[in-house]
């Protein structure tokens, strides 16, 4: 599962490749840390590493698939 996390004053977006077992645990956490229970959002990839954002910094989070992601084709018409 693909994550991409806004983060304000950033233009650029976080990206992160996560096991698609992690989305129910993802969204827990992120509830968590928006209501200040959590002061930093920790997020762990595919390969281990670990992500952390300080919540009161957070803008926006997309959880997406790669498979429902850019699909790049020619088409005539």
């Amino acid at each position: 599962m693909l994550v991409r996390i806004g983060v304000t004053y950033t233009p650029k977006e976080i990206e992160v490749d996560l096991n698609d077992a992690d989305g129910e645990k993802l969204t827990k956490a992120v509830e968590a840390a928006l209501s200040g229970s959590s002061s930093v959002l920790w997020v762990t990839d595919r390969r281990g590493r670990r992500v952390g954002i300080p919540s009161d910094k957070l803008a926006y989070i997309e959880l997406g698939s790669p498979a429902e992601e850019r699909r790049v084709g020619f088409a005539t018409t």
